[in-house]
């Protein structure tokens, strides 16, 4: 057991790595949730994880302080990007969320969202609700608890950051989100496609008639209809893929 002084220096540097995780993290990041809960919340996690990675953080405590610096910076980056790669199927689905209520009429009233911090329609912020709460309840969020105690292994402690690498990562990750969640989409997109190419058509055969402002309850009722026997479908497939990316994180 390292001496007192050099057991808060590696759990500080510990922090650093997790608290910079969980400040991106999906769901714990949410504005929702008060910052005095989210520091508690690092801080507890940090605790807990510090007696498992101390043999690993333990040789770089003994640094010069301008070195230990750089590890703090380094782990701090290194956090943050964890918790990057753990929400960019959010970040994809949102934006999915989005093209959805565009699709099918609902995106005109943008409403105060409940994840994100900027407002969204009522239908992309259900989505991204029920996409979260499955995240926690399928232990995906475990997940990322187990890619930061698997990165002491991979990225050691010791002040050198990689941003090639974390670059590949964040590409190779944001293709696949993008790939999956526009698989998710695709049925709205093609239900606005259709849709409007039968309103332009009756709307020329009869140009004197407003065939937009009397279509529009049943473009927003085919919404909703296709939403209604989607949503299960949706989400499972969502899960599924969130989940064997992060499985193999």
């Amino acid at each position: 057991m390292p001496p007192l002084s050099d057991t808060i220096v590696a759990a500080f540097l510990v922090f650093a790595r997790v608290g910079a995780c969980l400040l991106v993290m999906p769901g714990i990041s949410s504005p929702r949730i008060p910052m005095q809960i989210r520091l508690f919340l690092a801080l507890a996690c940090s605790l807990m994880v510090v007696p498992l990675v101390l043999p690993q953080v333990a040789p770089a405590v003994k640094s010069a302080p301008l070195l230990l610096m750089r590890i703090v910076v380094v782990e701090i980056i290194i956090g943050g990007m964890i918790g990057v790669l753990a929400r960019l199927y959010f970040w994809a689905l949102q934006f999915m969320a989005n093209a959805i209520a565009m699709a099918t009429g609902y995106s005109g009233a943008p409403a105060g969202s409940i994840e994100a911090e900027e407002p969204q329609a009522a239908i992309a912020s259900f989505i991204t609700l029920s996409a979260l709460c499955l995240f926690f309840i399928s232990d995906l969020h475990l997940e990322v608890f187990r890619a930061l105690l698997s990165s002491y292994s991979v990225i050691p402690v010791d002040g050198i950051f990689q941003p090639g690498t974390a670059m590949v990562n964040v590409t190779d990750t944001l293709s696949k989100a993008f790939l999956s969640t526009i698989r998710i989409a695709a049925p709205f997109i093609v239900f606005a496609v259709v849709v409007n190419i039968a309103v332009g058509l009756i709307n020329k055969l009869t140009p004197s008639i407003p065939v937009y402002f009397i279509s529009m309850p049943f473009v927003l009722a085919g919404g909703l209809m296709l939403l209604y026997f989607a949503m299960p479908d949706l989400l499972r497939f969502f899960s599924n893929e969130a989940g064997s990316y992060l499985r193999n994180f």
